[in-house]
This record gives structure tokens, sequence and C-alpha cells, in this order.
């Protein structure tokens, strides 16, 4: 049986109804359908002209709330993840106002107002350092308490840019106890890395200057990247912080790998997620003994690679912003791993440690940004739940990464009664309800003109009106929200 320690005990989602086909995206561009539906998946969400990152993830908290029956009163930390952000000085204090308005409409009880209200901003890693947080809360001054972690985000791409058919939408909220009904988190053996890297993937201010808001005051906050330095960075966070992980652990790296019953990765898109668990295995062998290095080898001869230069590639830990300094940020820093890998991909070894559980449920829903990972777990689990064959005890990873650069792995166990929670959590409900876009509206809400808004399904949160600066009063750009109760 599983010790009851602090962490998770609910999932609750909000993804907009407003969807793109990514077939139907393809006609539109020119784009190869197989590619695409390959290596991205099958479509994504895209919000209301009358949403932001606030309402999506008031509207997954007040959802977290009514499901598993959570006493306002008793939440004493309300942590935000985002980079979709759009007010520089407060945070999740108006996703509280929110939510406790339309408790305050029912006569129920309000969140506490002794509630922290932190914001994590570090890009997509921004919700599990919340959860980080919220989890060490719990678990020390906030012991009497509950904590609820919300990550919510809006993933858009310039047309006709490499990120465009990875865009999307969409809220994760995690409530967070010191009993852990679904998952207590392991952040004594977690592992940790963060390094500067320049021009990965930013969001500068400067990209706002000369933009016309439309009628609710949404900037078009398309980032600065820089795709394949981008994934080099990607690649080599995540082995430096499964290092440190590897290093913390009982057991060998390929056994600790092998022994989880599900690996969650955040997944820009499903390909990159697939390269970050394959990087990691290849890690967890090279760092292995003299079986695992065996292993190694037949990896590296199905790819045509040296096994001894595959390993020292995959242990060297290289200065990766030097690439930019050098002029030179598109040079493959790991190119027999790179080869390696898409040789792994296509075994039966790799198969067996990819996990199968709300896979399919993840190609519908673009990239989220901070949410990306809850939303899989969340996705995961409720299957899960109510597969048959699914063991009752046993741990899982969660491999977080956020751009700019940083990367956490932190193993979770299953609670006691773990599916009892797991069954309330309602991804697939959030999934119903969509709303095919047509090119012409897809383009409108894109552009930020008149298009496409929420607020007509009740039980969802949207903006109301924008505020002015009037004579006496200066509320200049201020949201004024609303909620559909019925």
């Amino acid at each position: 049986m599983s010790m009851s320690a602090a962490g998770i005990s609910g999932f609750a989602a909000y993804l907009p109804p407003h969807r793109v086909q990514l077939e139907d995206w393809c006609r539109w561009t020119g784009d190869q359908w197989s590619k695409i539906e390959t290596v991205v998946g099958h479509s994504f969400r895209i919000r209301g002209a009358n949403e932001n990152a606030y309402t999506m993830a008031a509207t997954a908290v007040l959802r977290l709330i009514e499901r598993y029956g959570v006493d306002p009163a008793a939440i004493g930390f309300l942590g935000f993840g985002t980079e979709s952000s759009t007010d520089n000085s407060a945070g999740a204090v108006i996703i509280k106002g929110m939510v406790n308005a339309a408790l305050q409409s029912r006569n129920a009880p309000e969140i506490s107002r002794e509630c922290e209200v932190p914001e994590f901003k570090h890009a997509c890693l921004g919700g599990v350092y919340a959860l980080k947080s919220a989890t060490r809360y719990v678990a020390t001054d906030g012991s009497d308490r509950v904590a609820v972690v919300v990550c919510a985000d809006i993933a858009e791409y310039a047309r006709a840019s490499s990120g465009e058919p990875t865009q999307g939408a969409g809220a994760v909220a995690m409530l967070v106890e010191p009993n852990a009904r679904l998952l207590s988190v392991g952040l004594g053996q977690s592992g940790s890395a963060s390094a500067y890297r320049g021009a990965d993937f930013r969001k500068p201010f400067t990209r706002f200057m000369g933009q016309t808001p439309g009628e609710f005051g949404q900037p078009r906050d398309f980032p600065v990247f820089n795709g394949k330095y981008s994934t080099t960075c990607y690649v080599d966070e995540v082995l430096a912080a499964a290092r440190h992980l590897f290093a913390r652990a009982t057991s060998r790296p390929s056994e600790l790998l092998r022994s989880m019953k599900a690996t969650f990765l955040h997944r820009p898109y499903q390909r990159m997620a697939e390269t970050g668990l394959a990087f990691t295995f290849l890690l967890a062998l090279a760092l292995g003994d003299g079986e695992d290095l065996a292993e190694l080898a037949q990896y590296a001869h199905g790819a045509d690679v040296d096994p001894d230069d595959l390993a020292a590639e995959l242990v060297a830990a290289p200065d990766v912003h030097a690439l930019v300094a050098a002029g030179a940020p598109g040079t493959e820093l790991y190119p027999l791993s790179t080869r390696t890998v898409r040789h792994l991909r296509e075994t039966p070894q790799f198969a067996a440690l990819s996990t199968s559980y709300g896979h399919e449920r993840m190609r519908e829903v673009g990239n989220l940004y901070t949410a990306s990972l809850p939303a899989w777990m969340a996705a995961g689990i409720e299957q899960a739940a109510l597969a048959v064959d699914t063991e009752d005890a046993g741990q899982i990873l969660a491999i977080g990464y956020g751009s700019g650069d940083a990367a956490e792995l932190i193993p979770m166990t299953l609670a006691d009664g773990w599916r009892q929670a797991a069954t309330r959590i309602g991804f697939a409900e959030a999934l119903a309800g969509s709303n095919d876009l047509d090119e012409a509206g897809y383009i409108a809400l894109h552009e930020g003109s008149q298009g496409a808004e929420v607020g007509s399904s009740p039980g969802v949160f949207y903006i109301d009106a924008l505020g002015t600066n009037t004579e006496g009063f200066n509320d200049l750009g201020i949201e004024y929200y609303r909620y559909h109760s019925s």
C-alpha cells in the first residue's frame, strides 16, 4: 500500500469551445496533413474573443471546487502558473475575485481572505513551480488548509510560421492537500535544472508596441522563437534535470524509468514529447551498468552510430548558449543521439516506455504551455482509472520544461483509492461541445478582429467590458468579468 503524503487530490479542466481541425488547416495552408498528423496531432483550441488566461483559469478553479466538494474557505493558497497573463501587477487575485463573485451569487462560502495569491512565470514550467510551492505549503505552514494550483495559457503563433499548427488554449486546476487522494508529489526525489538561453523562446514587451487593441483589449502574444535552437534547449535541459534525478535515485536509472506506470511530459506537440522521453531513456542507459551499456550499443548499432561516442555525447553537458555567441544557433549538439532516437522510436522497447493513457485526447487540444503537462496527466489518469487492467499502486513520472531555460522531473506515487478521485476529473467532458471553425472564423479570432465570443454556455467566465480613463476615475484597460451561471 502507498503511504499518504502531500500532493494532488484532483484535477479539473477548461478548454475553449472554438476548435481548428488540423486537416482543415492543412487544406487552407497547403501543408502536408500526413506529416502534421504524425508530428503535431489532430486539432487545437483557440480562445474566444472575450477570453483570456484569467477567465479560463477561473472557470477551471470553479469546476475543481464543484467536482471535489472543496470548501472555499479552506483554500489558503491559490497559485497561478501562466505565461499569458496581461496584467503586470495583479495575478492570481484576479482569478480569486472572479470565483468569489460566482460563489457569492450562489450564497456559497468564498475563498478565504487569508489566501495567498502568487503568480508563477517561467514559460511552460510556471505551473510546475506553482505545484511545487503548493506542495511545500500544505506540508508546512498550510498543513491545516488546502491549496489550488491553476495553469492557464494561450499559445498563439504568427500565421505561416512553423509554430502555427502547434497553437492551443486552455486551463487545468489542481487540488493540493496534505494527504493526497490522487498523487503524492516526491519533491525529495525530483530533478531540477536551469540555464539562461538568450533567444530561445521569449516574449519581450516590444512586441506589443504599436498594436491596436481589439474590443476586449487582448494583445497578439506571438513569441520570438528559433525552432532548431529551441529544440536543442529542450533536449539539453531535460537531460540536465534527468541527471539530477538519477543521481538522487536509489535504483539504476533505467530501472527507475521502466518502473513507472506512466511518464507524462510537457508536449508543445506530440513529437517533442516523444523526443524528450527517448533522450531521457538513452541517458539512463549511458549512466547505467554493463547491461545498460550493452542495450545502448544495440540502439547505437541500429542507427549506425558508435556506442562509445553516443554515450560520451549524452553525458557531455555542452554549453548551449555559446552557440548564440558563436553565431551558430542552428548547430546540432546531439547529432548521434538524434539519429539513435529516430531508431529507438521504432522499437518495441520504446513503445513499452511510452504512455498511451490520455495520448489521443492530447492530440485534440494543441499546446497549452503551462497547462500542457497537467492536462496530459489529467487526461491520462482519468482514462487509466476506467481501465480494468490498471494496477492500483505504483509511480508516475512528470517531466516539465520551460523555455528560457528550465526543467523539472518529479516522481509521483498513486495514493490509496486514487481511482475514486480520478473519476471526478471530467477531462472528457471538457473536450466535448466543440465548435469547428472555418477558415474565415479562424482568421478573425487569430487576428483579434470581430470574432466568436464565449459566454453562451453555462459555467464559463468571460470578459464583459473594458475600463476607460474617465474624469475622476481611471480604470483604463481594466477588464470587468461576468459569469454565465445559467
